[in-house]
């Protein structure tokens, strides 16, 4: 959950809008938005570990109290950067600590929240790089709009599914799952990406 608030920008690729859902916001089916992303993650340590690219997808639906739930689902692959494994800070379960750079591998995640405070604007248009939930946000829902998973909030779940094969690695699978954001932050780091 800490790479969520300290996504770094490293390069963009070119992004554009790749669909919006035919639905009437409210009535039932999801709005969706498609860029592709290159971001740093940060590990257990709260460090970086890793470059990412992904095809990222926001959905975007209506609540019944007006609020909207907001589910990010990205599909990708890293490189990782060394030398901290990202679960070198694990407190439990078997783990490395260093893991070399260049290493590759997949990963898919997901994070969804609720977003209040703003008002969905499924043709906004992007003057900036879209594909950062907190710019998503602000663009399609304002800059009064709120994000659950980035405030003190339990309306927050998430999951990130790391795995590399061979090259030298002792540890092949990392997660990092939980709920709630901020204070009330529920998070758990399972397994490793490492050498040893």
């Amino acid at each position: 959950m800490k790479r969520i608030t300290t996504l770094v920008v490293l390069a963009s690729a070119a992004l554009a809008l790749a669909a919006s859902g035919a639905a009437v916001p409210g009535q039932g089916k999801p709005n969706h938005f498609t860029f592709t992303v290159t971001t740093t993650d940060d590990g257990s340590c709260g460090t970086p570990w890793a470059t990412d690219t992904a095809k990222r997808t926001f959905s975007v639906k209506k609540n019944s109290d007006g609020s909207y739930r907001l589910l990010r689902r990205d599909r990708g692959t890293f490189v990782t950067t060394g030398p901290a494994s990202p679960g070198a800070c694990n407190t439990k379960g078997p783990h490395g600590t260093v893991v070399h750079a260049a290493a590759k591998g997949r990963f898919h995640s997901y994070l969804v929240g609720r977003v209040t405070g703003g008002t969905f604007n499924p043709n906004a248009t992007c003057t900036a790089d879209c594909g950062f939930t907190d710019v998503f946000v602000t663009t399609f829902f304002g800059p009064h709009a709120q994000y659950s998973c980035f405030t003190n909030s339990k309306n927050c779940r998430f999951d990130f599914e790391y795995s590399a094969a061979a090259q030298g690695l002792r540890y092949h699978h990392w997660s990092d799952k939980g709920h709630g954001a901020g204070t009330l932050l529920k998070e758990r780091f399972r397994g490793d990406i490492a050498d040893h």
